[in-house]
């Protein structure tokens, strides 16, 4: 293969795991293929990761960000697998799931809330529900399919299908408490594409949901998963197979520039310019928004709406919880008497994360309209939290310990209409700076491992590019 010597250097903005994992791409396939590129990632904190965050003390595995992912298409398997660390990989353990509606809590098949089949004789059975709210989510299997191909807010897709009580007492709960999202804003198409086509290819979402959970069965891929010793394992395996000398931290940028040659000129706050070939920005679409304000880029799209949530994690000796201390996690509904929005028992979902005879609970309270609670003090969001765990599970006693970690603004919402706005970025990014590329949370899907197919896929697309049929 026949390769030009002369070397192209690629910058990735943001150390995230999308950042992480463009860069790590970038040198394997310039290493596995002799193509001339040096890589430099620019972060702006002093620390990599982003969300993603293990905090390891006293034998308590706590996340402050997210705790697990689902990997349908095994790209976080795929990754781990080349970072050598695949064996590390955990399934979480099988546990009950509830829903908190007024002040009790209501068992849910497990399956469903991975989006799997729906078990009949527990809907039928199931408290969560009034007799005429399931004889309403049974017309989905008569309803006809919408003629329309437009995207819908998730709570009009749901309620069309299934009517308003599903909705507030399930569909809602489950959707919010991963999402923090109003549900009435959230686009259907961009946020569940795979409910949305359902409809299309099933007609109803029952008969859709059977088939699917029995695939789901049959691959044995309905299981969250995690890394021993905490998600932060795979943060810090990539950025240890990075070359020392490509990280900067503690650097922002503040704009970018198109030079006369076709370079990209990086001006940041504390360091000399960095002129490239070409840019990965992975940063929430507001900041990279505003990194190109001034080249016109992107003026025609709006903002992007952001969620403001807090993770609270307690440690507590175990037995102290007086209810339901079989379960796993529990969501809750708004029309609850709740402020939190979910809780998980770690202990009970994980093995090895919380020292033997002690619970490990983490919390998720705030979402969009209700962000204030967010910015209480440790001490007030502990006591909110312990109120409610007092409610729901008997709790009565104080934790050995309490992590609370704020996230402001930093869960995407896609609303209604996202794709296409999506589209007219890329369009625009295509014709005016093709060789600025904007992937991560933002765009394409905010789970991890939707953040990682996205870093692979780009580093694979922008050296395509940059060496054209030179490289296969």
């Amino acid at each position: 293969m026949r390769v030009t010597q002369e070397r192209r250097k690629v910058a990735v903005i943001g150390g995230g795991v999308t950042g992480l994992t463009a860069a790590y791409y970038l040198q394997r396939i310039a290493q596995q293929n002799n193509l001339p590129v040096d890589v430099v990632l620019i972060e702006a904190s002093l620390r990599l990761g982003g969300k993603i965050q293990t905090l390891r003390k006293d034998g308590f595995i706590v996340e402050r960000g997210p705790e697990s992912f689902l990997d349908y298409k095994n790209s976080v398997r795929d990754l781990a697998q080349d970072l050598g660390i695949e064996q590390q990989l955990v399934p979480n353990n099988d546990g009950r799931t509830f829903v908190a509606v007024g002040s009790n809590l209501h068992p849910i098949p497990n399956l469903l809330a991975f989006g799997g089949a729906l078990d009949v004789s527990s809907f039928i059975t199931s408290g969560l529900f009034s007799l005429s709210g399931k004889l309403r989510a049974a017309g989905d299997l008569l309803l006809p399919k919408t003629k329309e191909d437009e995207d819908e807010p998730i709570g009009d897709f749901f309620r069309r299908r299934f009517g308003k009580e599903v909705v507030e007492n399930l569909v809602e709960p489950l959707l919010a408490g991963t999402f923090a999202g109003d549900i009435d804003h959230l686009s259907i198409k961009s946020m569940f594409p795979q409910f949305y086509q359902l409809e299309k290819q099933h007609r109803s979402l029952i008969l859709g949901l059977k088939k699917s959970g029995e695939a789901l069965r049959n691959d044995h891929i309905e299981t969250y998963q995690t890394f021993q010793n905490g998600l932060e394992t795979l943060i810090e395996t990539l950025a240890s197979h990075l070359s020392p000398n490509s990280i900067l931290k503690g650097v922002k940028v503040e704009s970018i520039d198109r030079l006369n040659d076709g370079s990209v000129q990086i001006y940041t706050n504390n360091i000399a310019p960095i002129k490239c070939d070409a840019v990965i920005m992975t940063t929430p679409f507001n900041a990279a928004k505003e990194v190109l304000d001034h080249s016109g880029l992107l003026d025609e799209l709006p903002k992007m709406q952001y969620a403001t949530i807090a993770t609270v994690t307690l440690a507590f000796k175990q037995g102290e919880a007086k209810k339901y201390k079989d379960a796993m996690n529990f969501f809750v509904s708004r029309n609850s008497d709740f402020a939190i929005t979910t809780c998980t028992w770690c202990n009970h979902k994980w093995n090895d994360v919380a020292p033997a005879g002690y619970d490990l609970l983490r919390v998720y309270i705030g979402r969009v309209g209700d962000e204030a609670i967010v910015e209480l003090s440790d001490s007030d969001i502990e006591k909110t939290v312990l109120q409610d765990l007092e409610k729901a599970i008997g709790l009565e006693t104080a934790p050995v310990f309490t992590v609370v970690s704020r996230w402001k603004e930093s869960m995407p919402q896609y609303t209604v209409g996202h794709d296409e706005r999506m589209e007219v970025m890329k369009q625009q990014l295509h014709t005016d700076f093709p060789n600025v590329k904007l992937v991560g949370s933002s765009y394409d899907g905010i789970s991890v491992p939707d953040c990682v197919t996205q870093g692979k896929s780009i580093a694979d697309e922008l050296l395509k590019e940059m060496f054209e049929l030179q490289y296969a």
